[in-house]
């Protein structure tokens, strides 16, 4: 079973630019639910839940139960707007959840083990491709994040969608192919190393190809 986090909200009656204004002249940040077939409700937050909320790794994954009175609603945060000066949010959008339909969700892959890793401890880097995968997923079996484990990894070895863990009755938008998550990289001298001969035996390819000066 999923876990959600209850927001406090108040209910806001009306809509548009002046009305979000006065919102935030009140100390609040202005806020919308909207989907499932349903109306958009209006909505006002306390500016520290939101930014509590935001500041946790993987917030747009995170599952939420909005409490506007007696009303309780299931639902994702969508996107979120700053005050381009001070940082601040201005507005909060929400996707209301409903149950069987699913929804897209970007989920956070968390990574073990690199301290065991034998391509890192060889120097190799780790190379993260993906920070978090995009998948289809119930609103009731939305992961926390996903788990990748490095401590098997050599240089050039890498992690992929088949080797994450957690990942059990979800499916990730890209179907076509086993994805690549993270890369154990060589280091930078054994790259340029193994750069330099390469180099060297195209050098007199590339001359005995070039035109001849007549």
């Amino acid at each position: 079973m999923a876990n959600f986090v209850t927001i406090e909200a108040e209910a806001r009656e009306r809509a548009g630019k002046g009305a979000a204004r006065a919102t935030r002249r009140q100390g609040k940040v202005p806020a919308v639910i909207y989907g499932a077939r349903q109306a958009p409700t209006l909505i006002a937050l306390e500016p520290k839940l939101v930014l509590r909320e935001i500041q946790h790794s993987g917030w747009r994954s995170r599952l939420f139960e909005l409490k506007v009175g007696a009303e309780t609603t299931r639902a994702l945060i969508r996107d979120v707007q700053f005050h381009p000066v001070t940082d601040l949010p201005e507005h909060v959008d929400f996707q209301r959840l409903a149950a069987g339909e699913k929804v897209r969700v970007a989920v956070a892959v968390q990574f073990h083990n690199e301290a065991t890793s034998p391509g890192i401890k060889r120097g190799g880097m780790l190379n993260v491709v993906r920070h978090a995968v995009e998948c289809l997923v119930d609103p009731d079996n939305v992961p926390a994040h996903f788990d990748a484990d490095l401590g098997g990894l050599d240089i050039n070895d890498n992690i992929r969608w088949s080797n994450l863990t957690g990942t059990e009755g979800i499916r990730p938008t890209i179907t076509d192919r086993d994805f690549v998550i993270a890369t154990v990289a060589p280091p930078t001298k054994m790259a340029e190393a193994a750069a330099e001969p390469a180099a060297a035996a195209a050098a007199p390819a590339a001359k005995a190809a070039a035109p001849k000066k007549k």
